[in-house]
């Protein structure tokens, strides 16, 4: 009978660590989803830089994470940091699955990071920033038993908090530091749009899926009585949360309260992420209609503050801002307001010490994101290795750091040359061939206006909405 016993619990554990080991694979391929919404929200002179600090952004952070991080967040240790499993050292086989789950949460907040600093960040500051030791100090005080929020009554299921708001406070930070892309802003000037908005929209959707695993992946375990519910209620509260962010900035675009009437696809893709974003904290706990109207509400500070971050004339182009301070910020607070023991279930004290500690935790989060950043981007910028230079910056990233343009040139042009006054002839139905339906076919000087657009930093719609 204990044989059974003992039989039937490691074959619980491994089912565990078998869906965190699937989720934590999933969470990864959210990478893939980055590179492709910062890709596609740069000029096409930067889409290589983009996706080499995409791939690299997973190299760097498993490194870090392997020799420090995971031991900093999740050692044994006191109430602010954890001083074991460095290196991995003595770090029992039952917790490498979690390891690997939360490794996909540190490469997260790096990711972060880098939408704000797209375009004119200097590569040895991106690899600075990368390695992540600002992370880990909050993992701890939040998610371990020691951590003094977790012990104070501070509750946030899957990091709005710990790696949404905290990375929405790194990333103003860098964007403040590095200043402005050249030509951002300033009389008569353009605004710098991406290249690709289905790039974009890919990279969004791609996010979408991700954010299941990124939520439902949180609970750890799938064994227990309830954790299957549990699991399926976080996932279609992170749908709601979406639905809610992105349903209330597609009416209001259409509605023209930001501009000229439009279905504008930008503002609601990245409210979505925000609605989705704004629910982690509480999304095992809220009740459906909870979580959707949590995603409205983030959709109105997601464009709130993307205005005013234009305002403050912060250049952000991938609205990290925005979508991850916005909406984690919005998520600690909404926790407090709307998931069981919640204000909205009754305004006692309970509930009133309910929303103190959330805005404990998040004042915590924001003067350590804060400090930590003000440190390490400003060394940065004092060594004169935050910025790339000016030359630099108009040629485009793809060329001055890689060497390798994501567009090149040769691409456009044909094999063998054609020469330009070549034309095919087109057949149609009544077998003879029309001169004057003919077309010509692509000259070897093949120009894409869209491609020249971008690189010129050229629009040509006068009203444009960047992501």
């Amino acid at each position: 009978m204990a044989s059974n016993v003992t039989d039937m619990e490691a074959l619980n554990n491994d089912i565990n660590d078998l869906f965190q080991l699937t989720n934590g694979i999933i969470l990864i391929l959210m990478q893939i989803g980055f590179a492709c919404l910062e890709a596609g929200a740069v000029r096409s002179k930067n889409t290589t830089n983009i996706m080499m600090k995409n791939l690299m952004d997973i190299c760097f952070s498993c490194v870090s994470y392997w020799l420090v991080g995971y031991a900093l967040a999740y050692g044994r240790g006191d109430t602010l940091l954890g001083y074991t499993y460095f290196a991995g050292r003595e770090l029992p086989s039952e917790k490498l699955a979690h390891w690997f789950f939360q490794f996909g949460f540190a490469a997260t907040a790096a990711t972060i990071v880098s939408g704000a600093v797209a375009e004119r960040c200097n590569y040895i500051a991106y690899i600075v920033y990368s390695i992540g030791f600002i992370y880990p100090p909050v993992t701890h005080w939040a998610w371990t038993d020691e951590g003094w929020l977790n012990k104070l009554g501070y509750v946030d299921f899957a990091g709005s908090g710990p790696i949404h708001l905290l990375g929405g406070v790194c990333s103003f930070c860098a964007a403040l530091f590095l200043g402005p892309r050249l030509g951002r802003f300033g009389a008569g000037k353009e605004q710098i749009v991406g290249h690709s908005v289905p790039l974009t929209g890919i990279g969004g959707m791609l996010l979408i899926v991700g954010f299941l695993s990124f939520n439902g992946g949180s609970l750890g375990t799938i064994t227990n009585p309830g954790d299957g519910a549990t699991v399926a209620r976080v996932m279609i509260n992170t749908l709601l949360g979406a639905s809610g962010g992105s349903m209330i900035i597609l009416a209001s675009t259409k509605t023209g309260l930001f501009g000229p009437s439009t279905w504008n696809f930008s503002l609601t893709l990245n409210a979505a992420i925000t609605g989705m974003v704004s629910v982690c904290a509480s999304v095992n706990k809220m009740e459906f209609w909870a979580s959707f109207l949590t995603g409205v509400i983030a959709g109105v500070v997601f464009i709130n503050i993307h205005y005013f971050m234009l305002w403050c004339k912060v250049d952000d182009p991938l609205d990290a801002v925005a979508v991850h301070f916005g909406g984690g910020f919005w998520g600690v607070i909404s926790a407090s307001l709307f998931s069981h023991g919640g204000i909205a279930y009754g305004a006692n004290k309970q509930a009133a010490m309910f929303l103190a500690y959330e805005m404990v935790g998040a004042c915590a989060i924001i003067s350590w994101g804060w400090a930590a950043s003000c440190v390490m981007f400003g060394t940065l910028k004092l060594l004169g290795k935050l910025r790339v230079s000016e030359e630099d910056e108009q040629k485009g990233l793809d060329i001055a750091m890689h060497n390798e343009p994501g567009y090149h040139p040769m691409g456009w042009k044909t094999f063998p040359p054609v020469s330009e006054t070549s034309s095919a002839l087109v057949s149609h139905n009544d077998g003879h061939n029309k001169k004057n339906n003919a077309y010509r076919l692509r000259q070897p000087d093949f120009i894409n206006p869209g491609f020249s657009d971008t690189e010129n930093g050229i629009h040509p719609l006068e009203v444009s909405v960047r992501m």
